[in-house]
This record gives structure tokens, C-alpha cells and sequence, in this order.
């Protein structure tokens, strides 16, 4: 046997199971229904614990605000690595780490003595704990849904407003009973419920990696799909001549396999050796390539704006109310009715989406724009009437704007880049969920008013929005160009369908080992 010839481990990434979209595919939607409301859901209830904090501690709404800026920022941050953890381990093993770390902070940050201790536990660790939870759950479930995708992610996504409807009153009265710290003891508890979740999440068949061994020559790894069909064409040639006999055989000497292995291009073919195994390592973890494609930066801006007015009208609304004169058990009840309207939001407006009526990126466009406008309406309300009105229309556009916004981002770059995207979009995005409540909390603070944070948190969504416009027109730039060029494959809104850059690398591997 030829020295340059040695055995290699391939590992070959299966091509992806068809999702089944039934079956124990509602295992998983259950589990991520529970994840989004002991994530989301529990961030949305926080207010409560907000106006206890604020009285204990005696300091500014500002300061106060960063303990919920702190987690949200840190979810959006450490999705990237909740993504790549993922891929090296697996979902069920990532879910229930982060399940236990979620619980661990929200214990000790009940024994906290200050704010900056809040900071880390309750803000830092619960937030690290929640993006390792999240978001590999909210990847399984795109894996495995397909035809009913924006269903699964509208009932899904549920969890976040039956669970807030539930939690505000219950920390309501645990904190009468037992003072927000006793208070936090259970959420703490309850956090370990996100480990069982974990559990729950099977691998889809065909996604797992499996080892081929074959011997191959190492250079051979390294070699595009041309060159490696002109050395093929050349050994084939010399072989014939040689069977022939004919002085053709003279002629074809310089390309006998000997002159192939130079060392020259050995040299060559391992350093492009290391550069390609590397790349590949890396794609299979976290898919940098998103940066380059702009349809996705696009979609991301649209999050940054979105997330800066996102969170702040949850964290505020229960505060708003005190200051209006309204009663704890009333003021908390305003979050129990945005959450009601919320979970009929996703629902109807899933369901809406999956019968593709309108392209979703239009929907949301439609939503966001609502939601704003709801907002900036806000400050009008003063009486528990209205401001009941308001929060059932709230969460109604809330809800309806939540449950596609995941379904555009599947469609933007692709199911089988939903992992890499959603960690990359969340990552993208922390910048608006740090800066949001802290933003609203700093106009509070200068105007003396919580309706001047609905303001800011309006006006955010609403630049968000010429976002998605301007990506409803490179859609449509797009589908004209493959109007004029029918040959080029595109997915169901017109954009082109990118290829797997790991897995068309080893279908070239296995192509020249045939050969």
C-alpha cells in the first residue's frame, strides 16, 4: 500500500429527517409551550417583583430596570453559544443545564444585598441560563415542523402568556406572604421544571452525526471539484495507455501519479488541508457566513429596534398603574388581561399565517406598526377601564406579532440555518434588549412620568418596521430576478436556497473515493 495512502475518520453530518409535523413532534411543542413560559413568561411577570425592589432597595427606576436589561441582554448574547453548544453535544443536554443554572441564580439572587448583586444572579445568571434553554428548543421545534410551522411556533410561544397570566397574581401573593425574596425561593423552584423540558426533547432521526472509515490519500481532501476532475481524467488516461501499449503511453508520462505527489503540492494540499478542516469544524458549530447575507442583517436591524420596545412596556405596565392610583391586586390584574389577549393573539394570527394568505414578512410588517401605534396611545389611559382596554389591545397585537416573527426568520435563511441564524439574530439583537428598559427607566426618571417610557417603546417599533419593508423589497427584487432566470432554485418567498456548506463538502469527499 501506497505510504501517502492512510485510513481517515470522516464524520458525516446526516441530511436532516423529514419533519414529521405529528407525533411525538407534539412532545417537543409541549416542552418549548413550558420553555417560553418559564423564560418569557417569567421576565413579562416581573414586574411585580420590580415595584417591591424599587420601594426595598430606595433606588431609581433606571437602576431597577437593569436587573430585567441584564437578563434580556444576556438571553440574546449567549444564544450564539447555546446554538454551538447544541451542535457539539446535543438540545437535551444544553436545555437541562441551562434549566439548572436558571434556578441556582433566581436562589441565591433571594439572599442578594444589593442591586449589584441582582445584577449578576437574578440578571446575569437567570439570563445565561434562559438563552441555553431557549433557544435550542426553539431550533428543535423548527426541525420538527414544517407544513405546520407558524401553528407550532404561535402555540408554542403560547406558554409565554398563559404562564404570565398565571405567575403575576400567584408573585403577587407570595410576595404579601412571603416577601419578594421568599417569592424568588419559589420561582426558583419552579425554574427546575425548564430541566423536565429538556428532557422531553428527543433527536430527530437522521439529524445525529455517524464516522465513516475509509483509506484515502490526504490530499485528495483538499482538492476542488475541478481539479479533482482533472487528475481523475489524467489517471484515466494513463491507464488506457498503458493496457494499450500505444506510444500514447510516451506522451502521457507527465501525468503519472508519481508527479502528482510533488512535494510542492503536498505542502500546498496540507495547508489547504488545515484551512478546509477548520472551516468545516467551525460551520458545523456556528454558520458565519449569515454575516454576508444581507437579507438576514436586514432582518436583524428590524430585532435591535424591535427589542428596544419589546420589553420595557411589560416591565412598566404594572408601575404605570401604582402611580395612577390603582390597587396592587388591579395593577397586576392588567398583565393577567394582556396575557389572555396575548395567547389569542399568537393563536389567530399563527393560524393566519399558516394559511399564507399574505406573505408573513408583510403580516408582521402590518403587526409591528399596530403595535406601535398602541403604545403611543398609552399615556391617555389613567382608569383601570382604560387602562384594561389598553392592555387587552396590547397584548393582542403583541401576541399576534410574536407568534410569525420566528416563521420569517426560518424563511429568510432556511430551516437547516435556523440554528446558527436564531443564535446570530438573538446575539444581533441584545444591543435593543439591554438598552430598552434603561432607555424608558431614564425618560421616567427626567419626566416624572411612566407614560413617557410606552412613548420611547412606540416610536422604537415603529423604525423597526421600515426594516421589514425594506426587506418585503428585496423579496420582490428577488423574485423578479428569478422571473428572468427561472433556473435558479428559490424557496417558497423568492429567495435563493442556500446550500449546506458542510454537507456539500463531504458529497465531494465521497465522490472522489468512489472514483
Amino acid at each position: 500500500m501506497d505510504s501517502s495512502v492512510k485510513a481517515q475518520k470522516v464524520k458525516v453530518a446526516m441530511p436532516t429527517a423529514p419533519a414529521p409535523d405529528g407525533g411525538y413532534a407534539w412532545f417537543v411543542l409541549l416542552s418549548c409551550f413550558l420553555v417560553f413560559g418559564l423564560t418569557f413568561g417569567v421576565i413579562k411577570a416581573f414586574g411585580v417583583f420590580y415595584v417591591e425592589i424599587h420601594q426595598y432597595f430606595e433606588t431609581t427606576a433606571t437602576g431597577t430596570s437593569w436587573i430585567t436589561s441584564i437578563a434580556v441582554a444576556t438571553i440574546h448574547i449567549v444564544a450564539p453559544v447555546a446554538s454551538a453548544l447544541s451542535a457539539g453535544y446535543s438540545h437535551r443536554s444544553v436545555v437541562m443545564l441551562g434549566g439548572l443554572i436558571c434556578s441556582i441564580g433566581v436562589i441565591i439572587g433571594s439572599f442578594a444585598r444589593n442591586l449589584t448583586e441582582l445584577y449578576f444572579t437574578v440578571g446575569f445568571l437567570n439570563g445565561f441560563g434562559y438563552a441555553l434553554t431557549w433557544t435550542p428548543t426553539v431550533t428543535m421545534l423548527g426541525l420538527y415542523f414544517e407544513k405546520r410551522r407558524p401553528v407550532a411556533n404561535a402555540l408554542a410561544s403560547a406558554g409565554e402568556c398563559i404562564l404570565t397570566f398565571l405567575l403575576t397574581p400567584m408573585f403577587q401573593l407570595l410576595i404579601d406572604s412571603f416577601s419578594w425574596r421568599g417569592a424568588l425561593l419559589v420561582l426558583g423552584g419552579l425554574q427546575l421544571n425548564l430541566c423536565v423540558c429538556g428532557m422531553l426533547l428527543r433527536p430527530l432521526k437522521g439529524t445525529r452525526q455517524v464516522t465513516h472509515v475509509g483509506e484515502v490519500k490526504a490530499e485528495e481532501e483538499l482538492l476542488t471539484k475541478d481539479d479533482s476532475e482533472e487528475e481523475e481524467n489524467c489517471l484515466e488516461e494513463v491507464e488506457r495507455s498503458l493496457r494499450e501499449g500505444s506510444d500514447q503511453c510516451k506522451v502521457k508520462k507527465t501525468y503519472s501519479p508519481e508527479d502528482l505527489d510533488e512535494k510542492p503540492a503536498n505542502k500546498n494540499s496540507k495547508s489547504r488541508a488545515k484551512r478546509t478542516n477548520m472551516r468545516t469544524k467551525i460551520l458545523r458549530y456556528v454558520d458565519y457566513t449569515l454575516i454576508t447575507n444581507a437579507r438576514f442583517m436586514v432582518y436583524s436591524m428590524f430585532g435591535v429596534f424591535a427589542a428596544l420596545g419589546f420589553f420595557a412596556p411589560a416591565l412598566f405596565l404594572v408601575p404605570y398603574a401604582r402611580s395612577k392610583g390603582i390597587e396592587e391586586y388591579q395593577a397586576a390584574a392588567l398583565m393577567s388581561i394582556s396575557a389572555v389577549f396575548d395567547l389569542f393573539g399568537r393563536v389567530l394570527f399563527g393560524w393566519v399565517a399558516n394559511l399564507r394568505l399574505v406573505e408573513t414578512v408583510q403580516q408582521l410588517t402590518a403587526t409591528v406598526i399596530l403595535l406601535g401605534a398602541v403604545l403611543l396611545l398609552c399615556p391617555l389611559a389613567s382608569s383601570f377601564p382604560e387602562l384594561a382596554a389598553f392592555s387587552a389591545a396590547y397584548g393582542l397585537v403583541f401576541g399576534a406579532t410574536v407568534a410569525i416573527h420566528i416563521t420569517v426568520l426560518a424563511e429568510v435563511v432556511g430551516v437547516q440555518r435556523l440554528g446558527s441564524a436564531l443564535g446570530f439574530f438573538m446575539l444581533i439583537r441584545s444591543s435593543g434588549g439591554l438598552l430598552g428598559p434603561p432607555i424608558a427607566g431614564f425618560f421616567i426618571d427626567k419626566m416624572s412620568d411612566y407614560g413617557t417610557g410606552f412613548l420611547m417603546a412606540g416610536v422604537a417599533l415603529i423604525v423597526s418596521a421600515l426594516f421589514l419593508l425594506l426587506l418585503h423589497q428585496m423579496n420582490r427584487r428577488e423574485q423578479r430576478s428569478h422571473s428572468k432566470n427561472p433556473d435558479t432554485p428559490l424557496d417558497k418567498v423568492g429567495r435563493a436556497k442556500e446550500e449546506d456548506v458542510t454537507l456539500t463538502m463531504e458529497k465531494q469527499f465521497h465522490k472522489r473515493q468512489k472514483c
